[in-house]
């Protein structure tokens, strides 16, 4: 038998991520009170500080992940979202032409930030040494995050599921990592298929809830509005579609990210997503519940607890040793040397 010619071995390599709550709520308890007291000024740092943690803490086949962020850049991108905003928000009070012009300038920029901003996050980030990145053309972001968007609005939504297979097919398409270009495989029926199984689960639990007695308490509100005892009546019903509502959403999020991150590929090899909806929903209810009750102070905690959740539950199917891949990719960059310092100017955390 000839052993090259044998299929490479599948490993899966687990992403682990070893950040706790407590380390991360002494990061954020700083980056809040300096981004206060300078009145945003130190968020840019912040957020520099915030990721490194962050990447320092994901762990792929025995490596970490790294941040190279600069927060001089990031602290620009910020300067010139808030010009913007505070730009298109005046001019409609001078006047409405005037708000309008303001409006189309923006929507004819923000395609192009949106691009800066993606090439901007992957360029800093590296793994074993090696930069990931970000390609396309600014053509192809007007296309996806302008001329797309405006044609799904007149379809009154319809098109929404071709929309987001398409951003997803070129942000996962056009990255990179080193010379090595990430694949996506996931069809627009795919997409289709898992935003019409949400709908019909949605629209089915709200008629089982009519059914179980909201659509009676409702009617009893209706006919006999001034009765103060029909007004209990009319919370829970309200109470009830708003549980459903968030019962719902991760299930939708669950089915999303799986759809994505099972259609992905780096190479040879495949990631693997197997988030849970029950899973999912108990770690979204029980952090909302820990952040009201602790008037915000658990928000570390939550995010951590999410965070730690969808990066462990994704895994990469290397076919064959990655350590010889990166040691290749590694070598491809070295020699082509690209040039992206221009790329540092953007940041606009979108």
């Amino acid at each position: 038998m000839d052993i090259d010619n044998q299929p490479a071995t599948i490993k899966r390599e687990a992403i682990t991520f070893s950040a706790t709550g407590s380390e991360y709520f002494r990061i954020w308890i700083v980056n809040l009170l300096l981004s206060i007291v300078t009145l945003g000024i130190y968020s840019a740092w912040a957020k520099v500080r915030r990721n490194r943690y962050f990447y320092s803490s994901t762990h792929l086949a025995g490596s970490s992940f790294e941040y190279h962020g600069n927060a001089i850049a990031i602290l620009k991108g910020r300067i010139a979202a808030v010009v913007l905003i505070a730009g298109y928000n005046l001019a409609f009070q001078v006047s409405p032409l005037i708000g309008l012009i303001m409006f189309v300038l923006m929507a004819a920029i923000l395609p192009w930030l949106v691009w800066k901003s993606l090439q901007f996050k992957l360029y800093n980030t590296s793994y074993r040494g090696i930069r990931f990145g970000f390609g396309g053309s600014a053509k192809q972001a007007y296309l996806y995050f302008l001329l797309l968007p405006i044609l799904n609005a007149f379809t009154l939504g319809l098109l929404t599921p071709f929309l987001h297979q398409r951003m997803k097919r070129f942000q996962h398409t056009e990255s990179r990592f080193g010379n090595s270009h990430f694949g996506f495989d996931a069809s627009v029926g795919s997409f289709y298929k898992t935003y019409l199984l949400f709908f019909a689960i949605f629209v089915a639990g709200l008629v089982a809830l009519f059914v179980l007695g909201i659509g009676s308490a409702l009617g009893s509100f209706a006919t006999a509005a001034s009765d103060p005892s029909k007004i209990g009546g009319l919370l829970l019903a309200i109470g009830g579609i708003y549980l459903w509502m968030f019962l719902v959403l991760p299930l939708f999020l669950t089915m999303i990210q799986n759809l994505i991150w099972n259609h992905t590929r780096l190479q040879q090899h495949q990631f693997a997503s197997q988030l849970t909806w029950g899973r999912t929903t108990f770690i979204m209810l029980t952090n909302l519940l820990g952040i009201v009750i602790t008037l915000g102070l658990f928000t570390p905690f939550a995010h951590v607890r999410w965070l730690k959740y969808r990066l462990e539950a994704t895994a990469l199917l290397a076919h064959g040793s990655l350590d010889e891949f990166v040691a290749a990719t590694g070598q491809q960059v070295s020699a082509t040397g690209e040039g992206v310092v221009d790329l540092l100017d953007f940041d606009l955390s979108m």
